[in-house]
């Protein structure tokens, strides 16, 4: 869902910019309440991970195809502020490095892909663990419900950006019917894969999946043929963060990656994906400008003088995956390390 330069006006894109400069803004503050010894580390490994996903578009209807937006699984897996950051890391360098999505219309797809996407996603995640039984399966559905609506919650959302600027005279409902409608499908394929990936980590380290911290069951005993609540339980105490190292699950994430990036990639679908096929079916790619960053090295997620698509694409894919992993720890532990001072002891001296 990647809009490109010229389906908004500037004056639109202009104050979608600002609302993403102060969503990301309102993020990293919220980002330093979410980031811990083990959020921290996984963060960069998250938005690499979802670079690559959203690199292997499926087929959802004839001539169309979907591919992972994102904020649902980042969000669960690492909190909702930090979960903007992850998608807005990731858009920054698609756009930046691989001519995806424009340059002038990154706040609208910050605003409609990072902010939409992760608001929906986690508000509705929340509401229904606090309704399910308290079980790690509850938050892998939850997790399924949360990302399915998240996607066609963000085609309406820029359903409405293009009612407010679009730069073609197309009737919004059509609009709004052919958005919808393709991203429904869309969403039931984010939903899968949100939910395998969130109960593939649950399975393993739930101590790293952030919408999943609280929900252990308390211990029961039986008492006169009756299920209590243990005085004092809440279930088996987790080892120390410091004794649960994350660096296999980082690893294992890493190359996952890098695999799905670097060989699967080359499987994708080749059909346009739902905005795509609704711009060109309805005429909003009439006024598509050229991208800033057409004549990039990686641009159409390909190395430039290399004529082999196979070894084009992923190698392309596998720099992405790097540099998102770099770019995203960059930030990630910045945002701890500013965490950790801010809850230093300051202006104390020692005086002999």
């Amino acid at each position: 869902m990647h809009v490109p330069d010229g389906f908004i006006n500037a004056p639109t894109s202009a104050v979608t910019g600002v609302v993403a400069a102060g969503a990301i803004a309102v993020s990293l503050r919220g980002a330093r309440r979410e980031l811990d010894e083990r959020t921290a580390p996984l963060a960069g490994l998250v938005a690499a991970f979802i670079f690559a996903v959203q690199m292997l578009n499926f087929p959802v209807a004839a001539g169309t195809s979907g591919h992972l937006l994102g904020g649902a699984l980042a969000a669960i897996l690492v909190g909702p502020f930090t979960g903007v950051l992850c998608v807005s890391v990731v858009l920054l360098m698609q756009g930046i490095l691989f001519a995806d999505g424009g340059l002038t219309a990154l706040g609208v797809n910050i605003t409609d892909m990072a902010i939409v996407t992760t608001v929906v996603a986690y508000a509705l995640f929340r509401g229904l663990v606090k309704l399910l039984p308290r079980t790690r399966r509850s938050v892998t559905v939850a997790s399924f419900v949360a990302a399915l609506v998240s996607v066609p919650a963000a085609a309406l959302a820029f359903t409405v950006l293009y009612w407010i600027g679009g730069t073609t005279d197309v009737a919004i409902g059509k609009v709004a019917t052919a958005m919808i409608g393709v991203h429904v499908l869309i969403g039931i394929g984010e939903a899968v894969i949100t939910a395998l990936t969130v109960g593939a980590v649950i399975a393993v380290r739930p101590d790293l999946v952030y919408g999943a911290r609280g929900l252990q069951q308390r211990l029961k005993l039986r008492v006169n043929g009756e299920l209590v609540d243990a005085p004092g339980a809440s279930g088996p105490a987790p080892a120390p963060v410091a004794t649960r190292s994350h660096r296999k699950v980082w690893i294992t994430g890493l190359v996952a990656s890098l695999l799905l990036a670097g060989f699967v990639s080359f499987y994708a679908s080749a059909d346009p994906d739902g905005l795509e096929k609704v711009a060109a079916d309805k005429g909003i790619d009439e006024k598509t400008e050229e991208h800033a960053a057409a004549d990039s090295p990686l641009a159409d997620y390909g190395v430039k003088d290399i004529s082999d698509a196979r070894i084009s694409g992923g190698l392309a894919g596998v720099i992405g995956v790097g540099v998102t992993v770099v770019a995203g720890s960059a930030v990630f532990w910045s945002v701890r390390r500013r965490r950790s001072d801010d809850a230093s002891p300051a202006g104390t001296e020692t005086t002999v």
